[in-house]
C-alpha cells in the first residue's frame, strides 16, 4: 500500500504540506502528529488541499474570480493521481498520497461544492446588504456540513484505513462522515459571532424563527441576546451535535492504535469545546472559544493512551 518517497520534488512537496498543517491546523495538528510518518505526511497533504479550497471561499475578491478559481482547482483535482500535477507542491503531495493510500479524491469535489455555496451566500449578502440564513432547515444545513466536513472525514479514513477484519459490515465510511458532521456543527456554534460579522449565518432559518431569534451584534461587537432565546437555541443545537459525536466516535474502535489516537485527539478537542458551549452558550458571545495549548496536549496524550 505504501512506498518510500525518494524523489526530491515529492519530498519537498510533503514538507510544504506539513508546514502548512503545523502552522494553520491549530486543533487538528495535535492529532495528526500522533500518526506514523507515512500516514502523517499523507494526511498533511489532504489537509493542505482542503485548506486551499476553504481559503478560496474566505479570501477577499469578486465572486466570479472565486468561482473561477474553484472550478479550476476542481478540474485539476479530477485529473489526479494519474496526471502530472506540475510544480504545485500540494497537488504533488496529494497525488502521491492517493497512489499510496485509497484516498477518495472525489470527496474534494464535495468540499468544493460546499465552498461554492459559501461564495454564493456571500454574493447574496453583498447584494442584499444584510446577512440571511441560506439553510432553511437542519437537513439543509446537514447537506452543507457533509460537503465541507463529512468529506474531510472520509478523506481521513482513506489515509487511516481500518484494522483487518474490524469492519465486515462496511460501517466506517458512514461513521467518518458522522464525525465530520459533529465537528462542523461545533465549528458553527463556536463561530456564530465571527461568522455573523462576516455576513454569514449557518443556523437554520426555521429554528431561528421558531425561537424568535434575530442574530445581531451589540455596539460592543458581542452577540445580542436580550431574553436568553439565543442561548437556549445554541444549547439545543449543542446537545443535538453530541449525538453525532456518539455515532462518529464508534469509528475509533475500527482503526489501528495510532489512527485511533489521531481521531480521538482531533474529536476530543472539538468535543471539549462543545461541552463548554453546552454548559454556557454565552461563552461564544464576545470571543472565539478555544482551549489552551496545555489542554489540547492533554487531550492528545489521553488519546494516545487509549483513553476517551
Amino acid at each position: 500500500m505504501t512506498t518510500v518517497v525518494t524523489d526530491t520534488r515529492t519530498t519537498r512537496a510533503y514538507a510544504t504540506c506539513e508546514a502548512i498543517t503545523r502552522t494553520q491546523a491549530r486543533n487538528f495538528h495535535y492529532g495528526i502528529r500522533l500518526l506514523a510518518p507515512d500516514r502523517r505526511a499523507a494526511l498533511c497533504a489532504v489537509y493542505a488541499l482542503a485548506r486551499r479550497i476553504d481559503d478560496i471561499g474566505d479570501e477577499d475578491g469578486e465572486t466570479a474570480a472565486k468561482a473561477a478559481a474553484l472550478a479550476d482547482l476542481r478540474a485539476r483535482i479530477a485529473t489526479l493521481p494519474d496526471a502530472d500535477p506540475g510544480e504545485d507542491p500540494v497537488l504533488v503531495a496529494v497525488a502521491d498520497a492517493a497512489r499510496r493510500f485509497p484516498v477518495p479524491l472525489g470527496a474534494f469535489a464535495e468540499l468544493v461544492d460546499g465552498v461554492e455555496a459559501d461564495v454564493a451566500a456571500d454574493d447574496a449578502h453583498a447584494r442584499a446588504g444584510s446577512p440571511s440564513a441560506p439553510y432553511r432547515t437542519f437537513d439543509d444545513l446537514l447537506w452543507y456540513c457533509r460537503c465541507v466536513a463529512g468529506s474531510v472525514g472520509r478523506l481521513c479514513l482513506g489515509v487511516f484505513g481500518t484494522r483487518p477484519g474490524a469492519d465486515p459490515e462496511g460501517r466506517a465510511v458512514g461513521l467518518a462522515d458522522a464525525l465530520g458532521l459533529a465537528l462542523q456543527q461545533t465549528n458553527i456554534l463556536r463561530d456564530v459571532r465571527e461568522d455573523l460579522g462576516n455576513g454569514r449565518v449557518y443556523l437554520p432559518a426555521d429554528e431561528l424563527a421558531a425561537a424568535g431569534v434575530t442574530l445581531r451584534l451589540r455596539p460592543d461587537g458581542a452577540l445580542d441576546d436580550p431574553d436568553g432565546a439565543l442561548a437556549d437555541l445554541l444549547r439545543h443545537a449543542a446537545v443535538r451535535a453530541r449525538g453525532f459525536y456518539d455515532e462518529g466516535l464508534q469509528l475509533v474502535d475500527l482503526l489501528d492504535r495510532r489512527s485511533a489516537a489521531c481521531t480521538s485527539a482531533m474529536a476530543g478537542i472539538y468535543r471539549r469545546l462543545l461541552d463548554d458551549i453546552t454548559a454556557d452558550p454565552r461563552v461564544v458571545y464576545d470571543r472565539r472559544l478555544s482551549l489552551s495549548a496545555s489542554t489540547k496536549a492533554l487531550v492528545a496524550v489521553r488519546a494516545l493512551a487509549g483513553r476517551r
